[in-house]
């Protein structure tokens, strides 16, 4: 659920999220540089929406996505969705609309049930909260959590992230005696990891693995996947990762009571297939192909961008590094050589 807005800008990438193809899901959550820094001159710590306005945010982006998805145009929810969703959902979209100009041939809509709001109250702009929901897609029993934020008064509330979590993965937050939330700061040094080092870290593990973070299908068992189709016969894999933490991008994240935070973060990564001499490619799905420029040849280039959800423990804890709990990605692009 998202949309690419300009390239690889700060504030749009253009992606496909796979998730998002198969069951219309997505992830959000947000963070700013400093929990009390002084924007536009406002110093006054209150919170980022009342629950009415987050509720109405809540259904005006279901709103929108409902009619983008059906119509296959990423121009009827574009001003509801950024960051990272953006570029998912603005993938899928494009490539709907390209292998269905007429619209989505079996549309589904959205809906959200059991909403509950995780509001911070912080000062200066820009601001977010989360909204924790069930939803009638995706695996039963499982809680959505989406991060809307918003620069100013003036703007209206967007997605920026989507995490899909297994009911018992939420954890408790943090709140204040009126029941709002405690952003996390983007340097926060009393955490494993400080949110504005998360996604160069998580880059970096992917790489060259480590203990920073816990094991577990997006960490250990995904490097073991990698490795395992890096070279089978006829076809090489080279998997190349970085850092996305800009504008929209940046890492945004919640105490939880236990001193940890759950934080949102953004990657982006590239993955080269190689046809050996005499071999191909394997054919790409109608959705791939809609994506893709050039002629593909011997090599296929396929870009992503991916949205994970982490459990960063405080460094007192002795926890076993950071747990990556959920991880949504799309493919932006592609290029045939």
């Amino acid at each position: 659920m998202s949309r690419d807005r300009a390239g690889r800008s700060p504030r749009r990438l253009r992606s496909l999220n796979q998730f998002a193809l198969a069951t219309g899901a997505v992830t959000v959550l947000s963070l700013t540089a400093s929990g009390c820094v002084v924007v536009h001159g406002e110093r006054e710590i209150v919170p980022a929406a009342t629950r009415a306005e987050a509720a109405r945010a809540l259904k005006d982006f279901t709103t929108a996505y409902n009619k983008a998805d059906k119509e296959y145009d990423r121009s009827l929810d574009a001003d509801r969705v950024t960051g990272p969703l953006a570029d998912i959902d603005g993938a899928k979209l494009k490539a709907g609309h390209k292998n269905n100009p007429g619209g989505n041939p079996a549309p589904s809509a959205l809906t959200f049930s059991d909403a509950k709001f995780v509001i911070p109250a912080k000062a200066a702009w820009p601001r977010w909260f989360v909204a924790d929901t069930a939803a009638n897609k995706g695996v039963p029993g499982s809680r959505w959590l989406l991060v809307f934020t918003r620069g100013d008064a003036n703007d209206v509330w967007q997605v920026s992230y989507l995490t899909v979590l297994a009911a018992d993965d939420v954890p408790k937050f943090k709140t204040d005696q009126n029941g709002y939330a405690q952003p996390v700061t983007a340097d926060d040094a009393a955490l494993a990891i400080e949110p504005e080092k998360l996604s160069q870290s998580y880059a970096t593990y992917l790489k060259a693995g480590g203990d920073t973070f816990a094991a577990g299908t997006h960490t250990s068992q995904w490097r073991a996947q990698r490795k395992k189709f890096a070279s089978k016969p006829g076809l090489a894999r080279q998997y190349i990762d970085e850092p996305l933490t800009s504008g929209d991008y940046a890492p945004v994240g919640l105490r939880t009571a236990d001193g940890g935070a759950l934080l949102f973060f953004t990657t982006h990564r590239y993955e080269k297939q190689t046809a050996a001499a005499g071999t191909a490619i394997p054919t790409p799905t109608a959705d791939v192909q809609a994506l893709t420029t050039g002629e593909i040849k011997q090599s296929l280039t396929l870009e992503f961008v991916s949205n994970q959800a982490a459990l960063d423990p405080a460094k007192s804890s002795g926890s076993e590094g950071v747990s990556i709990l959920g991880r949504i990605e799309g493919l932006t692009g592609a290029k045939g050589e």
